[in-house]
Order: structure tokens, then C-alpha cells, then sequence
């Protein structure tokens, strides 16, 4: 089981990085949107629509990412167990026949 699951904890990074990213790219679109109206001194919605631009897209490619991670991180994970299970039944099975040809 140790070596079905050794490079699934990647995955599982790549599931929590991902909205962070995205985070961090809403934080910098609203340092962009804030730099703008700074630099005008007025506030007009076209000034800052870029940055809230920016930072509405990379939460939501950050997210969409998360989320398709996730699916397929979960569907390896029933994979593994399936594997697990069969494996163990298998061994049940081999310990049962040896058990009874030993008496």
C-alpha cells in the first residue's frame, strides 16, 4: 500500500497550492486595481476593472484547478483501495487453502 500511495502526496500539495495561488493573484489584481486609482487620484470604474480583472480570474483558475485535483485525487485514492482490498482477499484466500492442506 506504501508504494501505491508514495507519490500521491503531490497531488494532495497541488490540491492545497492551487487556491493559494489563486489567492495571491486576487491580492496582487487588487494592489494593481489600488496602484491605478493612486496614480489618477480619481476613482472610475475603468481604472480599476483591470486589476479586479486579475484577481477575479486567477481565484477562479486557482479553484477550477483545486477542484479537478481533487476529483482525481480521490478517484486514485478509491483506486488504491480497491487494489488494497483485492490483495488482502487474495492473501486471505492463499492463507485458507495453505491452512487446509497443512491438516
Amino acid at each position: 500500500m506504501g508504494q501505491l500511495e508514495k507519490n500521491v502526496s503531490w497531488i494532495s500539495l497541488f490540491i492545497a497550492l492551487a487556491p493559494m495561488l489563486g489567492f495571491m493573484g486576487t491580492v496582487i489584481g487588487m494592489i494593481q486595481a489600488f496602484d491605478k486609482i493612486e496614480a489618477a487620484g480619481d476613482m472610475q470604474p475603468s481604472l480599476v476593472a483591470g486589476g479586479i480583472k486579475v484577481a477575479l480570474l486567477t481565484t477562479v483558475f486557482g479553484l477550477v484547478v483545486a477542484i479537478i485535483l481533487q476529483v482525481f485525487y480521490n478517484y486514485i485514492i478509491a483506486k488504491i483501495d480497491s487494489i488494497v482490498n483485492d490483495m488482502e482477499d487474495a492473501s486471505i484466500s492463499l492463507m485458507d487453502i495453505l491452512v487446509k492442506n497443512k491438516k
